[in-house]
């Protein structure tokens, strides 16, 4: 075997070695990365339970004036004047900011393996409500005359029971989670329990 030989094979020795090092290297950097983004992602991500009983009483006020008192660990729902008006008291456990987007109100179901509600079928909110980490806040809804659903909706809640699927996420329209809650009349009050969460968005593997 002559030097051109041996010289040629050991060009390509090296360019085999740094090739494998080259691609450890992106492969390294990658996970680095997925592990940056899913640590800044969970900084950004809210999740919402019911609030506490010390939490302090809050006021839901609609477009139409209608105001419905909403105490710590409660609901409020009322009919009034043929409408339905719907409030939640919530607290955000999550480390960021909470935008909800919207809501829907069905039947109590009972069961682990129920699905959501459609992302579709939600009722979107006119104005964005923000829950800061840490803090309470409220979620609301109206049916009108106008407003499909609302006979279902008055049934339900003069039964005395149904549920709340709400819809909210970061304050940079991502990390997506569907939140059921449990509200139940009880004597005088509105009692709301956290049921189960869906998280939407999730990183994709790479």
């Amino acid at each position: 075997m002559d030097w051109t030989t041996i010289s040629a094979l050991a060009t390509a020795g090296g360019t085999l070695v740094l090739a494998g090092t080259t691609y450890a290297s992106v492969r390294s950097a990658n996970r680095a990365a997925r592990v940056a983004e899913t640590s800044l992602l969970a900084g950004l991500r809210p999740l919402l339970v019911q609030s506490t009983d010390e939490d302090p009483t809050l006021h839901a006020r609609f477009a139409d004036n209608v105001e419905l008192t909403v105490p710590g660990g409660c609901a409020a729902a009322e009919v009034i004047e043929g409408g339905v008006y719907i409030a939640l008291s919530l607290r955000n456990v999550g480390p960021g900011i909470g935008v909800l987007h919207g809501g829907s109100v069905g039947e109590l179901r009972r069961g682990s393996n129920s699905e959501p509600t459609p992302l579709d079928a939600f009722r979107r909110l006119i104005i964005d409500l923000y829950i800061p980490p840490g803090k309470a806040g409220y979620w609301q809804i109206a049916f009108r005359d106008q407003d499909a659903g609302r006979a279902e909706v008055r049934a339900l809640v003069e039964a005395g029971q149904f549920t709340v699927d709400l819809l909210y996420g970061d304050y940079e329209g991502g990390q997506r989670v569907i939140s059921r809650f449990g509200v139940r009349r009880e004597g005088d009050e509105w009692r709301l329990n956290v049921i189960r969460h869906w998280q939407l968005d999730r990183p994709s593997p790479r």
